[in-house]
């Protein structure tokens, strides 16, 4: 199944409400976790709601990249793009990152300097302890969008992106 994101909105609201989701999506994860380990072995938790086809991996996936994208956008967003990324990436990730934007000089996440129109995650294979989502950047006008494709890999252990390549 592949989620795509709102409609175009001004920038201020879209960032606004995203840095609003964001910060309710890192509550509800400080609360979930606590609450996921007193679990007892033995017993399943209960199919996701809604979008049964995307894994819970997209899904984070796609949580990120809109909360990314909205923060990086805001004139003020630079510490909730560091915290998004402290929060959603693997520290090896965060160092090649580091890497790659100093060699590029562009934003290592969206691979590009400017910030994208849209975008579209859709899950992909797991194996191996990882899964695959694809991320499609939209770009340009909704007349005339031209699209970038990253494939990001998630770690099934930790839920955390550990790998971003175009």
């Amino acid at each position: 199944m592949t989620r795509t994101s709102s409609a175009r909105r001004p920038r201020a609201r879209r960032a606004v409400g995203r840095t609003l989701l964001a910060s309710a999506l890192l509550a509800a994860v400080a609360v979930a976790v606590p609450a996921a380990a007193a679990t007892p072995r033995g017993t399943t938790a209960a199919a996701p709601a809604g979008d049964e086809v995307a894994t819970q991996d997209s899904r984070l996936v796609d949580h990120f990249y809109g909360a990314y994208i909205d923060a990086v956008s805001a004139e003020d967003g630079g510490s909730l793009a560091t915290a998004l990324r402290s929060f959603y990436l693997t520290p090896a990730l965060r160092s090649r990152l580091a890497d790659w934007e100093a060699a590029n000089h562009a934003d290592g996440v969206l691979r590009a300097q400017d910030v994208p129109a849209a975008y579209r995650v859709t899950s992909g294979d797991s194996g191996a302890g990882h899964t695959w989502s694809t991320v499609r950047l939209t770009w340009g006008s909704p007349d005339n969008p031209t699209y970038t494709y990253l494939n990001v890999r998630s770690d099934l252990a930790t839920g955390k992106v550990s790998a971003i390549r175009e």
